[in-house]
């Protein structure tokens, strides 16, 4: 389980595929303290560490499967991408953002972006089948990032970016037209499949 709360941005150092597709991304965590096996959120996907190294930089390898590909934008991933990194939470961490399981439920797209002052609003367009699920004041995770719901508008809602968040995620790179990973909130996902058993 994460939080949302971005803890370092890493960058893509490779990616070859290997049956499954196989990414090595740099970071600025100890890697030490990384176990095999361990579970890291990247771009808010929750990845499995296969290996580590510190050489020319700290680093860990994950594998991706074919149905992540399918559901997320990680089959875009190449070379010197920058990604959000969150490592997954401990007995007694403060819970920051919201519950993230790091399973993506689909993409959203980028439709507008307008700066306001130093923050900057961005409208997203999501999938059909998940727009229901998206409220106003509720909380979506993108690429990773927990994130609060402006306004919703069909299947378009809004977020707002303040200057940490640009600066410590990589939202400052956004642009209109690129394909998010979406986590809708487990509260809403589980609350819609009691209605739906009820009926």
């Amino acid at each position: 389980m994460f939080t949302g709360i971005i803890t370092d941005i890493g960058q893509v150092l490779a990616v070859e595929m290997r049956g499954d597709m196989q990414a090595r991304i740099g970071t600025g965590y100890d890697v030490a303290g990384i176990d095999i096996g361990a579970s890291i959120a990247c771009d808010g996907v929750c990845l499995t560490v296969v290996a580590l190294g510190t050489d020319p930089q700290n680093w860990f390898d994950v594998q991706i499967s074919a149905e992540t590909l399918d559901k997320t934008n990680l089959g875009k991933w190449a070379r010197g991408k920058r990604i959000n990194l969150e490592r997954a939470l401990k007995v007694g961490d403060e819970l920051g953002g919201h519950i993230v399981s790091g399973h993506v439920d689909g993409l959203a797209e980028i439709i507008a972006m307008q700066d306001e002052g130093d923050s900057t609003r961005v409208t997203l367009r999501a999938p059909d089948a998940l727009a229901g699920f998206i409220a106003p004041k509720g909380s979506v995770a993108l690429n990773g990032t927990s994130l609060t719901v402006n306004e919703v508008k069909d299947t378009d809602f809004g977020i707002n970016f303040i200057p940490h968040t640009k600066a410590a995620t990589t939202w400052g790179d956004a642009a209109v037209g690129d394909m998010v990973n979406l986590e809708i909130d487990t509260l809403a996902r589980y609350v819609a499949r009691l209605r739906e058993w009820g009926q």
